[in-house]
């Protein structure tokens, strides 16, 4: 499993309601793109959930590499490179993946909570007390799925979480789900990476 995401900050008076329309006309694209168990179409606005900024910012948990390359080098990343720029994309090696007790429902909400691993700490440690994270996040009322993954270049743990309400229990920034793509979500290696 790979972990991406990139960021896609707007200006403070930027119509959010151009990046809904954008969704809502080509997020059913990946609906059953290979490779992708899926795709969380987020947004943070200014003000909302505590956020400072206009933000567009999806999260894909990726099945396979080919359908992560896939989408990168082809139109559909292309469009949004034309549309936007072209964003810096984050990505993470997969250390868990858990299905929450709301697996199935449409999320409203998802929690992002990047942690730094310190120097000394044994890394084996930290994957496991990532792996136990994912299950203590899947078992809690009313989530759709949780991961976590690790970026080696930066030694930083990603956190992320689905919630299917508005009022997640999950330290972290908070997005609204503006949509859910799934094609492979039962592809997904459930438990420990490696």
């Amino acid at each position: 499993m790979h972990a991406m995401q990139y960021e896609i900050t707007l200006p403070a008076e930027y119509d959010m309601g151009i990046v809904r329309d954008r969704v809502a006309r080509v997020g059913h694209l990946l609906d059953d793109w290979d490779g992708l168990g899926l795709k969380a179409y987020l947004l943070r606005e200014r003000g909302v959930d505590g956020s400072p900024v206009n933000q567009y910012a999806p999260f894909y948990l990726w099945d396979t590499p080919e359908g992560m390359n896939s989408f990168l080098w082809g139109p559909g990343f292309q469009g949004l490179v034309n549309d936007f720029g072209r964003p810096v994309v984050q990505h993470w090696a997969g250390l868990a993946y858990e299905d929450g007790g709301a697996a199935g429902t449409a999320p409203e909400v998802a929690v992002r909570r990047r942690v730094g691993v310190p120097e000394g700490v044994p890394l084996t440690e930290v994957a496991r007390e990532a792996v136990r994270e994912t299950r203590r996040l899947a078992a809690l009322d009313g989530v759709v799925g949780a991961a976590a993954a690790v970026d080696p270049r930066h030694w930083e743990v990603v956190h992320f979480s689905l919630w299917a309400h508005d009022t997640p229990r999950a330290d972290g920034e908070t997005y609204r789900v503006l949509r859910l793509s799934a094609p492979g979500r039962e592809r997904l290696r459930r438990g420990r990476q490696w």
